[in-house]
């Protein structure tokens, strides 16, 4: 996720497989599932999200110091505008606690404190940046100034592991962006030049390119199936094939949570039309049905 202090990367980097992608996309847009923890319950725009990224350490009890890290300080950081930077920190802090063993949990609290004085850095850079009308050139000219400072704050391996898939992954984005300005190119020449470079991905990094569009493919292919009657078991079985049984198992969980949760608003805004303009009582109601966390969201519905 792109950081709220900065907002500087243009794209997260590839890696993760189709069924990640899909978990992950389900997760961050439904209420955790059984007993997970609200993680965000102090944001209320991410209320109930799971944090993107990871923190691990190796066998030897040393932190993993890789992209996974910085999506997990970004997803975080996010939450800018809505609690102060200290709040949010304090957070990380805690989230690293709770998985890290502690000679890793420190080296990770260190690379926090220089990845925030990073995007701080960053923000400032930014603005001193020459105007540049050209989307390539201006893309080109930010990428080149956050590699140019990551010294000040990080170790060369620091710097290979947070960084390195995100740059491939950004030098690829603007690539792109050259190809499809490029004006002087024929329709043939410009799909030619984009499939190179699609044929020159990782195979993880195709995996993800094209997992929206496929997630979207099957989606649909389970809308139809629902539309002439399929069951629950077929719809896991469509998924499986296609994904994963592990993810088209959660997202059975998001389909039985969404479902619970629109037979509940359908119940409360049945039972709301009828009440008197009494407050007590329509608290009352709410919390006959909804956790405290849940009624956070009944605005939306009202």
């Amino acid at each position: 996720m792109a950081a709220g202090v900065g907002g500087w990367l243009l794209l997260r980097s590839a890696g993760a497989g189709l069924g990640d992608a899909t978990a992950t996309a389900a997760s961050g847009a439904t209420a955790a599932s059984g007993g997970d923890p609200d993680y965000f319950a102090f944001v209320p725009s991410m209320l109930g999200t799971r944090p993107d990224g990871a923190a691990r350490a190796n066998t030897a009890g040393r932190l993993e110091v890789n992209a996974e890290l910085a999506y997990l300080f970004d997803y975080y950081l996010a939450g800018l505008g809505e609690r102060p930077l200290e709040a949010i920190r304090s957070e990380i802090i805690r989230e690293l606690d709770r998985r890290l063993p502690a000679a890793a949990a420190a080296e990770a609290r260190r690379l926090l404190d220089a990845w925030l004085a990073y995007k701080r850095a960053l923000a400032d850079v930014e603005r001193g940046l020459p105007p540049q009308t050209d989307p390539v050139l201006r893309a080109r000219q930010r990428l080149g100034a956050m590699q140019q400072l990551r010294s000040t704050y990080f170790s060369e391996r620091e710097i290979a592991g947070l960084f390195n898939a995100a740059d491939a992954y950004d030098q690829d984005a603007i690539t792109r962006l050259a190809i499809n300005s490029d004006t002087s190119l024929t329709a043939a020449r410009r799909q030619q030049q984009l499939a190179a470079l699609d044929a020159a991905l990782p195979a993880a990094a195709r995996v993800e390119k094209d997992a929206p569009t496929r997630v979207l493919r099957l989606e649909e292919t389970v809308s139809t199936a629902r539309a002439r009657g399929a069951d629950d078991n077929e719809i896991y079985r469509l998924r499986a094939a296609a994904i994963s049984p592990a993810a088209a198992a959660r997202l059975a969980d998001v389909d039985r949570e969404e479902a619970d949760w629109q037979r509940r608003i359908t119940t409360y805004q049945a039972q709301r039309s009828q009440l008197p303009q009494d407050p007590a009582a329509l608290q009352q109601l709410r919390d006959s049905i909804f956790s405290t966390d849940e009624q956070k969201r009944l605005p939306a519905y009202e």
